[in-house]
């Protein structure tokens, strides 16, 4: 509503898309700002201690940049290679790969770009964060920073195969023959 009445009197500014606060012109606002300890601040005892393994682990590979966006935390070296979204009962850890993983720890696995495949993982415990877990952490940090060899490229795609695209032609013919057909009585 206020947005509504301060553009009724023609004071200049805009609706924030992401968070739909009124801004007006020259006012700084940045609704994406936050860290890690706002994100971290309410998780409970297990979900902290886990959170601080998974951080430690991370760390402890090398040089890298972390920092938090929007409702994420971010680990990367030139590219993100991994990052955590603290929930109230799990930590959501997201890995990216150049190969698809199946396992009972990833619950999804989608393809994120042509030489890497996001995997989500669930953490709800500290004794989680462990091998196979922490390999695969250590595995998206070192391909962070190369590119995927053609033979992993190829092996990934193939696992996760998705359905080709229909051409306009094929469309427009599939459409025709559908008119055209009688209708079953």
């Amino acid at each position: 509503m206020l947005a509504a009445s301060s553009l009724q009197l023609g004071m200049a500014g805009r609706e924030c898309y992401h968070c739909k606060q009124w801004v007006e012109e020259g006012e700084a606002h940045d609704c994406w700002t936050t860290t890690e300890a706002a994100l971290t601040q309410d998780l409970s005892e297990d979900l902290r201690d886990a959170w601080e393994r998974l951080r430690e682990t991370a760390v402890s590979f090398g040089d890298q940049r972390i920092y938090a966006s929007h409702k994420s935390i971010m680990f990367s070296r030139q590219s993100c290679y991994f990052f955590v979204r603290p929930k109230k009962a799990f930590l959501e850890v997201c890995v990216f790969l150049g190969r698809a993983l199946r396992a009972p720890q990833v619950r999804r696995a989608d393809r994120a770009s042509k030489s890497k495949v996001a995997h989500i993982i669930h953490i709800r415990h500290r004794d989680e964060v462990e091998a196979p877990v922490t390999d695969w952490l250590q595995e998206a940090y070192e391909l962070s920073d190369k590119r995927a060899s053609k033979a992993d490229t190829t092996r990934a795609i193939s696992k996760l195969k998705a359905r080709p695209k229909e051409t306009q032609k094929a469309k427009a013919a599939r459409k025709t023959a559908a008119i055209r057909k009688p209708a079953r009585r």
